[in-house]
């Protein structure tokens, strides 16, 4: 199934290819060979009580200062519990950069029937901000500690970054009247305006701007500047 260009939050969420429910069954089918407990329910359970303590802690002490003995006084579980799921925190945070990654890389295929590329366009930049809310612990989490992560992953998280930043430089380049500027960088501003929803969750709750708000302005702004046009964005920028 794919969305139409202009969709929302609530539409979205019918159709995003992870959300807050699947993740648990994506994390532990993704991972079957590693994590020891077989017992389906529990171990779903016990997933999310793992990342939600995870990203409790990294936000409280720092991921970097977090031990596996802190993880289990959060969660309740005992250190042979926790080793039922993860053999350290290192496969920890492998884990949370995997699911970011599959997500992002996921969302192109919505919009593969998209013939306009403006219009292609907005339907990724509202996919990326709908699923950055969504997801919005595990993407704050590869954006702020990645430095964390070992080396291949390290790579690999820049190398999802990149995969989203060329997508979208592709489909501007496509564009026609092909708009003035480089392409690349036109593609770099908007992953910024993407990472500035995740990342200061705050500012826009204190001024009380919704995902929708948020990304309905920023779709006017990218319209705006590519086509000198604000035709296909809705709600007040």
């Amino acid at each position: 199934m794919h969305l139409s260009t202009h969709f929302n939050f609530e539409q979205f969420q019918q159709m995003t290819p992870l959300n807050g429910v699947n993740i648990w069954e994506y994390i532990l089918d993704r991972h079957a060979g590693r994590i020891g407990v077989k017992r389906r329910k529990p171990a779903l359970e016990n997933l999310e009580r793992i990342f939600g303590a995870t990203f409790r802690l990294a936000n409280d002490v720092g991921f970097r200062a977090m031990s596996l003995r802190d993880l289990c006084r959060e969660t309740g579980l005992s250190m042979g519990g926790l080793y039922g799921y993860i053999t350290g925190k290192d496969q920890l945070a492998e884990m949370i950069e995997d699911v970011v990654r599959h997500a992002t890389q996921a969302l192109p295929q919505l919009f593969v029937d998209v013939e306009s590329p403006l219009d292609r366009l907005e339907a990724m930049i509202r996919s990326s901000i709908y699923l950055s809310e969504i997801l919005q612990p595990w993407f704050y989490f590869v954006y702020m500690d990645s430095r964390v992560l070992q080396v291949e992953q390290r790579s690999m998280a820049k190398q999802s970054e990149l995969f989203v930043q060329t997508l979208l430089a592709n489909t501007i380049a496509e564009i026609d009247p092909k708009p003035q500027g480089d392409a690349t960088l036109l593609a770099s501003h908007c992953l910024a305006l993407f990472q500035d929803w995740y990342v200061k969750r705050w500012k826009y709750r204190a001024a009380r701007v919704s995902v929708d708000d948020f990304a309905d302005s920023t779709v006017r702004t990218v319209r705006g500047y590519l086509a000198g046009r604000i035709s296909g964005a809705t709600g007040p920028a």
